[in-house]
């Protein structure tokens, strides 16, 4: 879903990253089920404006509010 919702705000996961201070690699370790701290994943969600439970795919609605 990070994939995702970069790409439907067009914003490259190499400039996300970096702006956020990650590594490369963080969204390729999520994506293999390796752990992520949730401090991560709370400012990957604040950066894409969306809730981290629509990263976590808990919900299928991105708005924060919901």
């Amino acid at each position: 879903r990070i994939k995702y919702r970069a790409k439907y705000q067009k914003i490259p996961l190499k400039i996300m990253l970096k702006e956020l201070g990650f590594g490369i690699n963080l969204i390729s370790k999520v994506s293999k089920g390796q752990n992520a701290a949730a401090s991560k994943f709370y400012k990957i969600a604040e950066y894409l404006d969306c809730s981290v439970d629509y990263l976590m795919c808990r919900t299928d609605n991105p708005d924060i509010n919901q």
